[in-house]
């Protein structure tokens, strides 16, 4: 049997062709902002993760420049090796002053970061206990670990205190979970995660992705949210949402992250994050720690955005993050609806299974802190126009 062969059926991407509903790969002509040029058309983009709006900071931009000038593209070795930059540490140390962590260790993606932590912690004999919609990164870094995978129902305490209590005495275990969810948008139940990680003896991993920068003071994510700092053992980052870059970060003891340094093959064996990516989040960093109104702007903006929403009757799901899900249901009218949103003038993510389940397709709004509530208006009256409400 020829392995291209399942290359060669019909699938679901040439349907979506077919019937014009296709929802990927559209084409920016502009900077990553809160309008851009897409395929020749002025949008109001309500579908990216810049939360902070600084892929467009001069201050940002000018450091991706001057660490091009001076380092030149890349670092052209691990980190291990010869690809570790002044720079890189420079970074790390203030990610963990930042955080309130021992120390702090940077990989060349957010997906690769939890690939690396996850498979150097999780050893012969340990569990994972994951909550169901963590991040496709968390299942694979399972997947790449020799540990034993639990998943209890999402956000579901008595599922999780089930699921420990299937960890044998003598077993390892880490409970791993998004600190906000990047589809609902909701906040995870972290005090009661950490209470339950108490009473069973297990640590506790956050995916801070769509935390930092976002909640917490002055950005610091999911734990600062909760006073629950000292209870983390891991948090992990990236650098391609609020810090408006490419790159990921892991925060923990020294003793944990000098472990993790030295055994995970993810890190060990990938190049280091190039010069102006990591000038650009590192002054990214600083941009948030001296001005910590900007985690604010953002909630302003996102709760300006919900008003809008109930006003207009369109439903949305409700939570205290920039990400708004709107209920589209099924698949084709989900893909249909962004379409027509899409040609209205507002960019917005359809998110389909297997992300969701099959009846619960939605359309993913988020938000930055540079939008105005001019911008919003607009952007929620094209949506309204075409998901129907008052």
């Amino acid at each position: 049997m020829d392995i291209f062969e399942k290359m060669m059926r019909p699938n679901i991407a040439d349907e979506l062709r077919e019937k014009n509903v296709y929802p990927y790969f559209h084409a920016l002509e502009s900077r990553q902002d809160t309008v851009v040029q897409m395929e020749g058309k002025r949008r109001i983009m309500l579908g990216s993760n810049n939360y902070l709006g600084l892929t467009t900071n001069e201050r940002v931009i000018e450091a991706g420049i001057k660490a091009l000038e001076k380092y030149g593209t890349g670092c052209s070795g691990s980190r291990f090796l010869n690809g570790t930059l002044e720079m890189h540490l420079e970074l790390e140390k203030e990610l963990a002053e930042f955080l309130h962590k021992d120390a702090a260790m940077t990989f060349s993606t957010g997906f690769q970061s939890n690939l690396g932590i996850i498979s150097a912690v999780v050893g012969m004999g340990d569990y994972v206990i994951s909550d169901k919609e963590n991040h496709a990164s968390i299942y694979d870094g399972i997947k790449l670990s020799y540990g034993k995978m639990l998943r209890f129902k999402h956000a579901d305490m008595e599922d999780l205190e089930r699921q420990l209590q299937k960890v044998p005495e003598n077993a390892g275990s880490l409970i791993v979970t998004d600190g906000v969810f990047s589809m609902g948008g909701d906040i995870a139940k972290l005090p009661e995660i950490v209470a339950l990680a108490k009473k069973y003896g297990a640590r506790v991993m956050v995916d801070d992705a769509h935390g930092l920068g976002v909640i917490g003071e002055g950005g610091r994510g999911t734990a600062s949210y909760f006073g629950l700092e000292d209870e983390v053992d891991i948090y992990m980052g990236t650098f391609s949402k609020s810090l408006a870059s490419l790159g990921g970060y892991m925060a923990a003891s020294a003793r944990v992250v000098d472990y993790v340094r030295h055994n995970s093959r993810p890190f060990i064996f990938s190049a280091s994050i190039p010069p102006a990516s990591c000038a650009t989040a590192l002054a990214a960093l600083r941009e948030l720690k001296e001005h910590p109104e900007l985690p604010e702007k953002l909630a302003h903006i996102a709760g300006y955005a919900r008003k809008c929403f109930r006003e207009k009757g369109v439903s949305i799901r409700e939570a205290e993050t920039p990400i708004i899900p709107i209920y589209t249901h099924d698949i084709m009218n989900t893909l249909e609806t962004a379409r027509k949103i899409y040609e209205g003038g507002v960019y917005v993510n359809p998110v389909l299974p297997p992300a969701t389940p099959p009846s619960d397709c939605l359309l993913r709004t988020s938000y930055m802190a540079t939008l105005t509530e001019a911008l919003v208006d607009e952007a929620s009256d094209i949506i309204a126009s075409v998901v129907g409400g008052k």
